[in-house]
């Protein structure tokens, strides 16, 4: 199956694994789409509070909380 998804390594601990498998079987999700989903969950919260997080063409350099990039306008 073909996706447009950016692959990425998470490590984490063993017992948070396993914690996290028994949230998604029950809500019927692999480990990878409940992370994903609690990502989407914890970046709605954070814009709802403090605005649209502008995406940027290249990857985050961030120096004392400041985003050295270029804004993507979309």
């Amino acid at each position: 199956m073909s996706t447009n998804k950016r692959p990425f390594t998470m490590r984490m601990q063993p017992q948070n694994f396993d914690k996290m498998r028994v949230i998604a079987a029950v809500n019927k999700r692999s480990v990878a789409m409940q992370i994903e989903y609690l990502m989407e969950k914890c970046i709605a919260e954070y814009e709802g509070k403090h605005g649209q997080i502008p995406l940027i063409e290249n990857n985050i350099g961030v120096n004392n909380g400041n985003i050295n990039s270029t804004v993507i306008n979309k």
